[in-house]
């Protein structure tokens, strides 16, 4: 079944959304390189060169742009034609996610209890398969240059390239989230930084696998349709926007503990500092309390040895008694004593 021509706007709109995804993508990378002076020359050469793939992604989309609505325009018979840099586009596509998917392997395998290798092998194994199926698929396009033709011979092959990229990113998400949800388990200080890690995972994961089954959804269903070439245009985008996204939430993680650290240290000496206080202020009622029970008792005393007109050598052990006789106010009534 020939490409309808009216399809043609959806890889010149997936063009226009995929080259505003490569400016947010240059903003992150000026972002990390001010933000990060001190990360390792490794993760910068790194960092620097998948901005030079997003790059000639960028440019190899463009230059099929131009071929496509400018050096054929008006050449209905040209719709159903691959040119040489759509493919290449779409080996790059499946570069960038491969490389998006060993980082977030790498990022497994330092959460993993003991440093175990079982999940992130695996998401390296599958991503691996996925640069392979596209890498094929890209050299078929370029060898068969007919959208019809490779829809006919190797539609499975491009279904399972996408197939496994949709199925690595559900695999790191929920490999992320059982990680997170375990160490959240292991450390209550750290509750709200790993609430946001887990946030920023199901975030990433959940976008980028919508937009790869959009794009599968596409290719098996619209048969005359080039929508799942906008799409994969953006896939592309996405990827390298999340591995971006993905360094540079260190640093607001880094002033998320930063200020809890703060309030930690400045918070509790506080508060221990109040119930300190309080508890000085209850000791010292109390005493002040005591002091006048004895206060009112030595007065009680006094008025007792007034009240009686006895002195302490007039009681036979030369002290008054434990419980003298208290005279009732007014009574004039004299105590004798004793023989």
């Amino acid at each position: 079944m020939k490409v309808d021509p009216g399809t043609y706007g959806a890889i010149l709109l997936g063009a226009f959304v995929a080259s505003s995804l490569s400016g947010v993508f240059w903003v992150q990378c000026i972002i990390y390189f001010r933000c990060f002076p001190r990360d390792s020359r490794t993760m910068k050469g790194f960092v620097l060169f998948v901005w030079m793939m997003e790059l000639a992604h960028t440019g190899l989309v463009w230059s099929a742009m131009w071929t496509s609505f400018i050096d054929n325009f008006g050449a209905v018979h040209y719709v159903d034609h691959i040119p040489p840099t759509i493919a290449l586009s779409v080996v790059l596509t499946a570069a960038l996610t491969f490389l998006t998917h060993c980082l977030f392997a790498h990022r497994m395998y330092h959460l993993s209890e003991y440093k175990k290798y079982y999940l992130p092998s695996l998401v390296i194994f599958l991503a691996l398969f996925r640069l392979t199926a596209a890498s094929v698929s890209g050299g078929e396009m370029i060898h068969i240059r007919s959208y019809t033709l490779f829809r006919e011979q190797f539609r499975w092959l491009f279904s399972l390239g996408l197939s496994l990229s949709s199925a690595v990113d559900i695999l790191i998400t929920l490999s992320l989230f059982f990680l997170l949800r375990k160490r959240r388990q292991q450390s209550i200080a750290l509750h709200s930084i790993i609430d946001n890690l887990l946030l920023y995972a199901f975030e990433i994961g959940t976008l980028t696998s919508a937009a790869t089954v959009a794009s599968l959804i596409c290719w098996i269903k619209l048969d005359n349709s080039l929508i799942f070439l906008g799409l994969h245009f953006v896939i592309g985008k996405l990827y390298a926007n999340s591995l971006l996204a993905t360094l540079n939430s260190r640093n607001t993680l880094r002033r998320a503990h930063s200020n809890m650290i703060n309030m930690m240290q400045f918070n509790i000496p506080r508060i221990a500092s109040d119930e300190f206080q309080a508890y000085a202020n209850t000791f010292n009622s109390q005493s002040i309390a005591t002091q006048q029970s004895i206060r009112r008792s030595l007065m009680l005393s006094s008025t007792w040895i007034q009240q009686a007109n006895l002195k302490p050598e007039d009681s036979e052990e030369g002290f008054l008694p434990q419980t003298p006789t208290v005279i009732p106010h007014g009574n004039t009534s004299k105590i004798d004593s004793s023989e």
